[in-house]
């Protein structure tokens, strides 16, 4: 959810949490926060399921159990009064923690492929040059024709892997 006017989440208002949620409470957390009007990010990726013999098209979060959201010491209060978190976790390097999730939402913006990486990613730390990714920064985990790119985020010690040309990047 955007507030008006504002075109990503490095130009929400406000100090940043990650709510650690019950178990599959990602999207109802997030209505909550919606309706309360409180700012958040939860990244979604679309997967196809089988059910009852048919193909279905789902949105799941990107990062299991987390949802991302900004305001004051009263938002984040509503949030723990919605009954659906354990915790939340305070982001003590604001500045890293929003580059982080604002490249994770350029790459969902970008119509990206993204995947879960759920361990810290070993590689060399590369850019994209150009094209709708430009100027996303990641650690490189296999190249071929194309690059497999892990946007981390690192209070979660989690990322997200993006498929890329590989004549796209470049090392940072």
């Amino acid at each position: 959810m955007l507030p008006e006017g504002v075109l990503g989440v490095e130009q929400m208002p406000g100090r940043w949490w990650v709510a650690h949620t019950k178990a599959r409470f990602e999207k109802v957390f997030a209505w909550d926060l919606f309706s309360r009007g409180i700012g958040y990010f939860l990244p979604m990726i679309e997967r196809v399921r089988v059910s009852g013999g048919r193909k279905r098209r789902v949105l799941m979060p990107l990062f299991t159990s987390y949802v991302f959201f900004c305001g004051g010491e009263r938002d984040r209060y509503q949030a723990m009064t919605t009954g659906r978190l354990c915790r939340t976790i305070d982001a003590p390097n604001q500045g890293g923690f929003v580059a982080e999730i604002a490249a994770v939402e350029k790459a969902l913006r970008g119509h990206g492929v993204l995947d879960p990486y759920p361990f810290a990613a070993v590689g060399e730390r590369c850019r994209v040059a150009c094209g709708p990714f430009a100027g996303l920064e990641g650690i490189v985990v296999h190249r071929g024709k194309t690059a497999r790119l892990v946007l981390e985020v690192s209070i979660l010690s989690q990322g997200a892997c993006l498929e890329i040309d590989a004549d796209l990047v470049e090392p940072a």
